[in-house]
């Protein structure tokens, strides 16, 4: 077996390895991690990280996994941080995740075992065309795989792994993070930046191979409360306003050939709801708001409103309240005032040898918050496809092309410094 097969063989079994602890984030608990089992898996990369010779690396009461690979150059190089997330989406089961590898993939389509019915079709995943002749990772059909974001966590595992035992390779300080939570819009809510020390970032959590995401949606949420009025059903005609029929009418009334996920694409905003519960008498519904305009978003919290305000017009006794609350911001806003960051990731990719896909993230980062935390912190590639989901898959081949990258990435800020 030559170098670049160990490599790869290193790569896939250290990320089969990760993908088979259960770390699904809980959005309905108000702990942080919102679930203990992330740190499971924070105790496992904890403890290779010491092996790799990472002394101070550590697991707070949050679930935050910090580590440092020392520099080894005497320049001054500004502190790089490589983050990724350890949770995986609460949409889909995390656990006894059973991951299977396809080797050299010849473009059929993959029928996962556990469920037959789950079948990934390049004419349904278009970056497939691109994957002939790799090795292919999916789930059993069962669970997601988790390629969202523990492809992440292998590679930069894999590049510090690398630069550990490849002293002749000359980088600056470099800080590891892990979080829990992201996948439920809270990764940050408790990271230490001061203790974690970096001037710039990048999060390694992107999809197609040799992307690089500079931009996120505006992210706002919102909660309507519709306020209706109760009465005896046998005895409620003139008189019962009911607040789930009022609140469902409301949804029925949003856009429906626009502001939508289902009709939106590239730069597109939407209105979104995300749940829904209530009474006769009182009713309530989640919605997420995006897009990449900050004066957009606030107009979709305006359409929402007076779609309410319409609707109730036929319910004179009931009533509503609308609460708008900021989750995330576009880190454009951020990053376009430190174009080094992106430059110097778009060198790193090219010098992998790919092509550079410069992309926006129709979704939020932990990168978006930590640059306006002041860490600008763009996304790289981690080669993870159809997240959240069955048919959730990653290629072995272009995790070790975002390896590559990390290590550019490392060695580019200290060429440059």
């Amino acid at each position: 077996m030559n170098t670049y097969e160990n490599k790869l063989k290193q790569l896939q079994e250290r990320f089969i390895r990760y993908a088979k602890i259960d770390t699904q984030s809980d959005p309905d608990s108000p702990t942080c991690p919102s679930t203990l089992k992330q740190k499971d898996l924070g105790k496992v990369l904890v403890a290779e990280l010491l092996e790799l010779g990472l002394s101070d690396a550590s697991l707070d009461e949050f679930g935050y996994v910090y580590a440092t690979l020392p520099s080894n150059t005497d320049k001054q190089v500004p502190v790089i941080c490589f983050c990724s997330h350890m949770d995986t989406s609460p949409d889909c089961s995390g656990a006894q995740v059973k991951p299977i590898i396809h080797y050299n993939y010849n473009g059929e389509d993959l029928a996962l075992p556990d469920d037959p019915n789950v079948v990934i079709k390049m004419s349904e995943h278009r970056d497939l065309k691109d994957q002939l002749g790799n090795d292919i990772i999916t789930a059993s059909g069962t669970t997601l795989l988790g390629a969202d974001n523990k492809a992440g966590l292998a590679e930069i595992m894999e590049a510090v792994s690398f630069l550990s035992q490849n002293q002749q390779i000359k980088h600056g300080t470099i800080k590891i993070l892990f979080t829990p939570d992201e996948e439920i819009g809270r990764g940050v809510d408790k990271a230490d930046l001061k203790k974690l020390g970096a001037d710039f970032g990048y999060t390694i959590d992107g999809e197609t191979l040799g992307s690089i995401e500079d931009e996120t949606f505006s992210a706002d949420g919102a909660t309507l409360i519709i306020k209706g009025v109760s009465s005896h059903p046998g005895f409620a005609k003139g008189k019962m306003e009911s607040a789930i029929k009022i609140l469902a009418t409301i949804i029925d009334a949003l856009p429906k050939d626009r502001l939508t996920p289902e009709s939106t694409h590239q730069k597109e905003g939407f209105i979104h709801p995300v749940s829904m519960q209530g009474h006769v008498e009182r009713a309530e519904a989640q919605f997420i708001l995006r897009d990449f305009d900050d004066e957009l978003l606030c107009q979709h919290a305006v359409v929402l409103e007076n779609v309410a305000k319409e609707v109730l017009k036929s319910y004179p006794s009931s009533g509503y309240e609308l609460t708008v609350k900021p989750q995330y911001r576009n880190m454009k806003k951020v990053l376009d005032q430190y174009p080094q960051v992106i430059a110097n990731g778009v060198q790193a990719i090219e010098r992998a040898g790919l092509k550079v896909k410069k992309q926006s993230i129709r979704g939020g980062t932990d990168g978006s918050r930590l640059s306006f935390m002041g860490l600008p912190c763009p996304n790289i590639f981690a080669g993870e496809h159809a997240f959240h989901g069955k048919q959730e898959w990653v290629s072995v081949q272009d995790m070790e092309k975002a390896v590559q990258t990390i290590v550019n990435i490392a060695c580019i800020w200290e060429e440059r410094a």
